[in-house]
């Protein structure tokens, strides 16, 4: 009896919380564009003049990762530096000088009978995000929410509780000194998985659900959910070396996208080389050398250059999303055994070539299947602020409405506005 007390209890909190957000969202779609970068503005200068209390929160969330065993690769994505939170304030500045979305024609048209019509982008008005030990993304989708005039309702998760609660006071406090609504962002992380579980059927109260983690967690949201989700998928990516790639390039390339920060969705995680590429040997040994491990096919490995170390791929090796310093590699021998290794084991996230022969990129872009697809570039570039978006919410994979990064525009859907003087229909 007392856990249904319980239950109940959370569900009447979140769905006033929800409640909330919705009076916020209908001050928020109100909001003018000068009013809403003003707060983000506040905001980024609130963390800026914060920072020292949002890394020492942090600290408190990484030293309790560290002793429950959390992977490395978790504790990257859980770390805020100076650096980090720079970047953050960065982004929010960014985020502000970008066209506002509300408003934005899509089309229109004047009929016969003198209806005019218009089609315009709109708030999609309550947004929820369900996510996993990445603060970072605690300001990248409040941002996001309150540029393109939404209400947001965040869950981050335990592993990053405490930073998440500095950086939730923080916008908050930041939205009140300009004369936006506190309640555009708030959080239901006090109430822990049973808060989520009811904001995954909070339908009505909450627009749309976006998840953003791995595999385990945006499961969870699809099939438990009543609320409309829009799937950000895990990136299983992949890089081809076609037969006239370059050495120099593909090492760069590769360097990039395995090494720079592999805990992220963007990252490589399978590399296919073509039998007839001249660049295997330097691409294997600036990888051994940088620490990549490397999982690689019968064929690869009869090809390991002197002194790089390598284990046996299995079918979980191809479609595994590592974030980790860790390689699947295979030799294909042509172009479509690419296109079609990739097309049974990708995720849809990115996928990337590396050649000098035109049809062949203009074959590998026509016929990959996913959200993003680079020639001649780090996968790494598959990311809102890289793109111009200002930030992202997540990488969708899905088809339904937003697909690759989600920036603004992803976040309005469209009405309709008839204008007339008095027409009716015969």
């Amino acid at each position: 009896m007392s856990e249904q007390i319980v239950e109940q209890d959370v569900t009447e909190a979140v769905f006033a919380i929800a409640d909330r957000a919705r009076t916020a969202a209908r001050e928020m779609a109100r909001a003018n564009r000068a009013l809403k970068d003003k707060g983000l503005r506040a905001i980024a200068d609130a963390l800026v003049a914060n920072r020292d209390a949002v890394i020492a929160a942090n600290a408190l969330d990484l030293a309790a990762g560290r002793a429950n065993g959390t992977s490395a690769a978790m504790l990257d994505r859980l770390t805020l530096t100076p650096e980090r939170v720079a970047a953050l304030a960065a982004a929010l500045e960014n985020l502000a000088s970008l066209p506002d979305p509300v408003g934005n024609v899509v089309r229109g048209q004047t009929l016969p009978n003198g209806l005019r019509m218009r089609q315009i982008n709109v708030p999609l008005g309550v947004v929820a995000a369900i996510y996993e030990a990445r603060p970072n993304v605690t300001v990248d989708i409040a941002g996001l929410a309150l540029k393109s005039g939404n209400a947001v309702i965040l869950r981050g998760g335990t592993a990053a509780a405490n930073t998440n609660q500095a950086l939730l006071g923080i916008l908050r406090d930041a939205l009140e000194t300009v004369g936006l609504p506190a309640d555009a962002v708030q959080s239901v992380d006090q109430y822990g998985r049973d808060g989520a579980n009811v904001l995954m059927r909070a339908r009505g109260r909450v627009d749309v659900l976006i998840p953003r983690g791995g595999r385990d967690l945006i499961q969870t949201v699809l099939n438990n959910s009543s609320v409309p989700v829009i799937e950000t998928g895990e990136g299983n990516v992949h890089i081809y070396l076609d037969t006239s790639a370059g050495a120099q390039m593909s090492v760069d390339i590769l360097l990039n996208a395995k090494t720079q920060r592999p805990s992220v969705c963007n990252t490589v995680e399978t590399l296919l080389v073509n039998k007839d590429a001249t660049v295997l040997a330097p691409v294997l040994s600036a990888l051994a050398a940088a620490g990549v491990r490397l999982h690689v096919d019968e064929r690869i490995m009869e090809l390991l250059p002197a002194g790089v170390a390598a284990t046996a791929a299995s079918d979980d090796d191809w479609g595994r999303e590592y974030m980790d310093l860790d390689l699947a590699v295979a030799m294909v021998d042509s172009l479509d055994d690419a296109v079609a290794h990739i097309r049974r084991w990708s995720t849809g996230h990115t996928e990337a070539i590396i050649t000098n022969d035109l049809a062949n990129a203009e074959r590998f872009v026509a016929e990959i299947d996913s959200a993003a697809v680079i020639v001649n570039a780090s996968t790494r570039f598959t990311d809102g602020g890289e793109m111009g978006l200002g930030a992202e919410v997540g990488i969708s994979t899905q088809k339904l409405h937003a697909r690759g990064p989600m920036g603004l525009a992803e976040l309005t859907t469209t009405k309709w506005i008839v204008q007339g003087e008095g027409q009716i229909r015969g």
